[in-house]
């Protein structure tokens, strides 16, 4: 069993209380104003029945960067970094990074998973062989509270050629937040 599926199937229960807002350490406050607050997390919009090259049922795991799922620490050179060579992320409002077994979906390939939103195959895992993928958020705590383990039906937009980069994953992002969802046209200029 992987690192990730233990993450996901460790039973621990979940946080229930939702943490308090509290402004960013780099926030100014003046006089009259008040601290920005973050952006609020809107609901991307699925794509259009047109979009859509297939669908099909994966098992998803949630990961992390830290040591409970790569095995590495902050201080590792290699830490947050995908198999594709891109950091990993998780941006509810853009496109965030997942793990998928390459030779069922290659890597750089466009999916919408209900729940998760918009996100591109950026990594690979020892575990995550067929139909399985792994989600990637930014603490354990999230992995748990979040998601866990779940059977979805995920819809693949565009198949990608093998590669991910920065710059793919930037475009895709600025177009979600900017439509809402990802325009045929750019899957076919990006990818």
């Amino acid at each position: 069993m992987s690192r990730s599926e233990a993450l996901a199937q460790s039973g621990k229960p979940a946080a229930t209380k939702a943490p308090k807002h509290t402004p960013a350490p780099h926030a100014v406050t003046q006089p009259g104003n008040t601290a920005s607050k973050p952006p609020a997390t809107v609901q991307v919009a699925a794509p259009g029945p047109e979009q859509i090259i297939t669908s099909f049922k994966v098992t998803a795991t949630g990961y992390t960067a830290g040591f409970e799922s790569t095995g590495k620490t902050s201080k590792h050179p290699q830490y947050g970094i995908t198999y594709s060579g891109v950091k990993v992320r998780r941006d509810k409002n853009a496109v965030s990074t997942i793990a998928a077994d390459p030779k069922v979906i290659p890597l750089g390939s466009v999916l919408y998973i209900p729940g998760y939103g918009y996100a591109v195959v950026a990594d690979t895992g020892s575990a995550i062989k067929g139909r399985k993928i792994d989600l990637y958020f930014s603490t354990t705590k999230q992995v748990y509270k979040e998601w866990g383990k779940k059977t979805v039906v995920v819809q693949l937009i565009k198949r990608g050629n093998g590669r991910c980069t920065e710059n793919m994953l930037k475009s895709l992002g600025r177009a979600v937040q900017t439509y809402n969802a990802i325009p045929q046209d750019l899957l076919e200029e990006v990818i």
